[in-house]
């Protein structure tokens, strides 16, 4: 992998991290320094150790940290204060790794209609919004339901609908599989498949990655490095009933 410092040639960037540094309260250091990054029509795949600062990396972005040093922009405009960031939280959506974090309405419906609300939607308009959204992730009929016992699947498929009835512009994803179940990780890779929307994906689990993702950043050491390239290569690997006749899916 090479470093990547360029700037996005011929179109402009909805985000650009300018030599951002960020250190935690306490420590003595950095957990990155002079990154770069810029996002505009891409399918991006952040990749690091646990530990690596991606989660820091996409808390930066919306303005739920601040750099220590570095600037953040916002389709060309700088972000300087607090509220420089609530135009850029209305287009930029934030799917957080454990859904319980942005579930806390009684029921489906409310949860997905309270983005469009708070964006100054009458509620006629945030129920039809709603509606189509959770349609259009498979959720018709889950209207009523009460959030909180749904399954953890559903759950993350409530939160993306919370996302997307926001309509963003960008998706910013924390480790969405995590304690997904074989089906429900297929309808999440089928409905993100599915969406002509830039993103930025955290994520461990590689096929699924390929499969979504056209530009690769590893977070290694503080510093981040970029590959546009997916290597195809063939390992050794166990698991139970490898015995069985069985294929890997391959992007």
């Amino acid at each position: 992998m090479k470093v990547d410092n360029s700037a996005i040639h011929g179109r402009q960037a909805v985000i650009e991290l300018h030599n951002i540094t960020y250190r935690y309260p306490g420590s003595r250091h950095d957990v990155f320094s002079h990154l770069n990054l810029q996002v505009g029509r891409d399918k991006i795949a952040l990749l690091g150790d646990n530990g690596s600062g991606k989660t820091t990396l996409l808390q930066i972005i919306v303005g739920l940290l601040q750099p220590t040093h570095g600037e953040v922009y916002f389709n060309g405009r700088l972000m300087r204060q607090e509220k420089d960031f609530f135009p850029l939280r209305r287009k930029i959506g934030m799917l957080f790794q454990h859904a319980d974090d942005q579930l806390f309405c009684p029921s489906v419906l409310d949860d997905v209609a309270f983005g469009p609300l708070n964006l100054g939607r009458s509620r006629e308009e945030a129920m039809e919004i709603s509606l189509q959204t959770l349609q259009r992730i498979g959720l018709q009929g889950y209207e009523d339901r009460i959030t909180h016992r749904l399954s953890g699947g559903e759950k993350r498929l409530v939160a993306l609908a919370t996302v997307l009835a926001m309509e963003p512009t960008l998706l910013l994803m924390d480790e969405p599989t995590n304690d997904l179940d074989h089906d429900a990780r297929a309808r999440l890779l089928e409905i993100l498949a599915g969406l002509d929307m830039s993103f930025v994906l955290i994520s461990h689990d590689w096929d699924f990655l390929a499969r979504l993702c056209t530009t690769f950043y590893a977070l290694e050491h503080g510093h981040l490095h970029k590959s546009e390239t997916l290597a195809i290569h063939r390992h050794s690997h166990a698991h139970p009933l490898g015995e069985q006749g069985h294929h890997h899916s391959m992007p």
